[in-house]
C-alpha cells in the first residue's frame, strides 16, 4: 500500500477539543460537571511518580496543570475527584469525534486524542470541468470557512457531547495560535479583520498578524521553547516583531540552517499548508453506563454487562472486526475505579464465547460495593492481521 500524499489546502482548521478526558468522564458521570476534577494515572493522587494529564478549569483556576505531579495537584486540592485513566473510553470517544469531522467531507489530518486539523480548498488538485482548483478555493471566503468551522463546532457538540475550539488560518502553525485566541473567547471584530467572529472560533493570517502577534513574545510562537527563547532573550530579541526584523543570515549563524530558517517563516505566520490523510483504526470498542441509583444486586449488575457486551457485538460486527480480549471496568460509589481484562481462546464475535467471560470477569471484583459505573471493552484484531487470517482461511477451505 502506498503512502498518503500530503496536499495543499487554502484553509486549515485546528480542531481542539475542551479538557477532553475530563470531559469524556463527565459524559458518563454528569454529577462530575462543576466540580474539579483530575484525571492521571490509576486515580490514587498519592501515589509517586504519577502526573496529571487533564484537569478541569475549575482545577486549573487552583493552580493544577497538566504534567504535574499527581501528589502536588492533590496537596493543592485534596477534595477534588481524581479518576484513572481510561484509554478506551478516550479512544472510542476521540474515534467518535474524527468520525464526525470526517463526515464533512474534507481530509482531516488526526493529531491525537484531542485534535485535529481539517483542509479545506485543495490547492494541489488538477483542472477540471468544474474549474481548477484556485478558481474553487476562491470561491471560499471568510464567511463560509467560519460557517464551517461553526457547524463543526456544533456538530461535535451533537452527536459527542463534547466542547470544541476551532483555529481557522492558511497554514498549521497559524491556525495552532488561533485556536490559542479562540480559547480566550476573543470574540468580535479581531484586529484587521472586518467580520464579527462566531464564540470559540478564531480566523488568524496575514491581515491581522502582526497587531496580534508583533509585540507578543516569540515563545507564543508555536513551536518555540523554552531554551529557544530563552537563547533569542540573550540576543536582544523579545517580541516577534523584533524577530522579524532580525537578519535570516543571523539567525541561520545562531540557531543552524534548520531552526534558523524556520525562525524566520515561523515569525512572518508562515508554516505547513499540507493534510496529509492516513487510514485510522479503533483498536479497541467501549461502552460504559452510568447508573441513576448505585447497583448492588448480582443478577442487575450481570444484566447491565450483557446489555453493553450486546450494544457492542452490533458495532464490531457491522465493522466486519473480531475480538480477542475483553474487559470489564467497575467504578464504585466512591469513584474507586478498577478494570480486569482477559483474553479470549480465540478471537471471535460469538455472543456465547464472549457474553461467558464477561460474567466470569465480574466475580472477580470485590462483592456487596455498590457500583456507580459499569463498563464493557472489547480490544480488536487489528485489520492486516485479521485479512491475512481471512485469505488463510479461503485458502484452506477452497
Amino acid at each position: 500500500m502506498s503512502a498518503p500524499s500530503p496536499h495543499r489546502y487554502r484553509w486549515l482548521l485546528h480542531i481542539d477539543l475542551d479538557q477532553f478526558q475530563v470531559a469524556v468522564e463527565r459524559l458518563r458521570s454528569p454529577d462530575l460537571v462543576g466540580e474539579p476534577v483530575i484525571v492521571g494515572g490509576n486515580g490514587d493522587p498519592t501515589e509517586a511518580r504519577k502526573v496529571v494529564t487533564c484537569a478541569s478549569y475549575e482545577a486549573r483556576a487552583q493552580g493544577v496543570r497538566a504534567g504535574m505531579p499527581l501528589r502536588s495537584a492533590y496537596r493543592k486540592l485534596p477534595d477534588a475527584v481524581y479518576l484513572p485513566l481510561d484509554m478506551p473510553a478516550y479512544d472510542a470517544a476521540s474515534a467518535q469525534v474524527m468520525d464526525t469531522l470526517r463526515g464533512f467531507g474534507h481530509p482531516v489530518e488526526v493529531w491525537g486524542w484531542d485534535e485535529a486539523y481539517i483542509g479545506v480548498g485543495d490547492l494541489d488538485e488538477p483542472d477540471h470541468a468544474a474549474g481548477s482548483a484556485h478558481e474553487q478555493h476562491e470561491q471560499i471566503g471568510d464567511a463560509q470557512i467560519l460557517q464551517i468551522a461553526t457547524d463543526i463546532r456544533a456538530a461535535v457538540a451533537d452527536r459527542c457531547g463534547l466542547a470544541s475550539r476551532v483555529g481557522i488560518s492558511d497554514n498549521k502553525q497559524r491556525a495552532k495560535m488561533a485556536t490559542g485566541f479562540a480559547k480566550r473567547d476573543v470574540t468580535g471584530v479581531a484586529s484587521g479583520l472586518s467580520l464579527d467572529l462566531p464564540p470559540k472560533v478564531f480566523l488568524l493570517d496575514a491581515r491581522n498578524w502582526n497587531p496580534l502577534m508583533g509585540g507578543s513574545p516569540p515563545i507564543d510562537l508555536w513551536s518555540v521553547g523554552p531554551r529557544t527563547a530563552d537563547k533569542l532573550t540573550d540576543m536582544g530579541i523579545t517580541t516577534v516583531d523584533a524577530l522579524v526584523a532580525t537578519p535570516r543570515e543571523v539567525l541561520i549563524e545562531r540557531f543552524g540552517p534548520h531552526q534558523g530558517n524556520w525562525l524566520y517563516v515561523l515569525c512572518r505566520g508562515g508554516g505547513d499548508s499540507t493534510i496529509t490523510v492516513e487510514q485510522w483504526e479503533a483498536k479497541s470498542h467501549s461502552k460504559s453506563r452510568t447508573f441513576p441509583a448505585d447497583l448492588t444486586d448480582p443478577d442487575q449488575i450481570a444484566t447491565a454487562a450483557t446489555e453493553l457486551t450486546d450494544e457492542l457485538l452490533d458495532q464490531v460486527r457491522a465493522e466486519g472486526r473480531v475480538a480477542f480480549r475483553v474487559a470489564v471496568t467497575v467504578r464504585t460509589s466512591t469513584f474507586y475505579t478498577r478494570t480486569k481484562s482477559m483474553k479470549l481462546p480465540a478471537p471471535t464475535t460469538d455472543r456465547d464465547a464472549i457474553v461467558p467471560n464477561v460474567a466470569g470477569l465480574l466475580t472477580r471484583f470485590d462483592e456487596g460495593r455498590p457500583i456507580r459505573l459499569l463498563g464493557v471493552r472489547l480490544d480488536l484484531v487489528p485489520g492486516d492481521e485479521q485479512n491475512r487470517a481471512d485469505e488463510q482461511n479461503r485458502e484452506v477451505t477452497s
